[in-house]
């Protein structure tokens, strides 16, 4: 079996819970990146909040388009 086969058999098995705590668990990672590395926490609070709008609702198209017109 190939690897992209045995990862949408993975997904295919995962609950609405896995991927709510792979979200929790990026979130808590970024936040004890931003505590404990002051070069990464200094890069984040140097950026606009609207590029991080920007980034979100390019990244955030893709699913819409599949959730609501597929």
């Amino acid at each position: 079996m190939s690897l992209t086969g045995k990862l949408d058999k993975m997904v295919k098995n995962m609950r609405w819970y896995d991927i709510f705590l792979v979200k929790m668990t990026v979130f808590f990672a970024t936040l004890f990146l931003i505590s404990v590395w002051e070069g990464f926490r200094n890069f984040v609070l140097s950026v606009q909040g609207y590029w991080y709008l920007i980034i979100t609702i390019i990244l955030m198209i893709p699913l819409c388009k599949k959730m609501f017109f597929d």
